[in-house]
């Protein structure tokens, strides 16, 4: 199999065929390190998923009576059980929209729209882009980004 390796900044990755293998560093945001990966290997579409330990994480819960997200931080040691979630373009940029599963200590669990998050231990992330663009435009009437097929 034929297979390359990049760096960038605060993850090295792998492509094996048309997929990815990323790691992200230590102490490296998860959305910053990815956001990087997928601009300079310009995926417009795709699908993420992931898993590691991070020591801060920041999560979203929408709430639509408000049209608005509500974010809360948690600074503590979590495994992330799993991360998914997918790119689209918003305004012709590139966008992570993940979502979280994070294991506490005590084995509870906290889940979400992930904001962002902080690796503390490993950030292990397969990429499986899509041979086309998707972009996202915001409903006005329900406040949040949908997929728009017309552009």
């Amino acid at each position: 199999m034929d297979t390359q390796n990049f760096k960038g900044n605060n993850w090295s990755a792998r492509k094996a065929g048309s997929i990815y293998i990323v790691s992200v560093q230590d102490q490296s945001s998860i959305v910053d390190a990815l956001t990087d990966f997928i601009t300079t290997q310009n995926i417009k579409a795709g699908e993420v998923t992931g898993i590691g330990a991070a020591n801060e994480a920041t999560l979203r819960f929408f709430k639509p009576s408000e049209k608005k997200y509500v974010d809360k931080t948690f600074r503590e040691q979590m495994e992330i059980t799993n991360i998914s979630g997918n790119i689209s373009e918003i305004e012709e940029k590139p966008v992570l929209h993940l979502h979280i599963t994070l294991g506490r200590e005590d084995y509870t669990a906290l889940a979400g729209h992930l904001l962002d998050a902080k690796i503390r231990g490993a950030g292990e992330f397969i990429i499986y882009p899509l041979d086309t663009r998707v972009v996202k435009t915001k409903n006005k009437d329900i406040g949040i980004n949908f997929y728009d097929f017309e552009k």
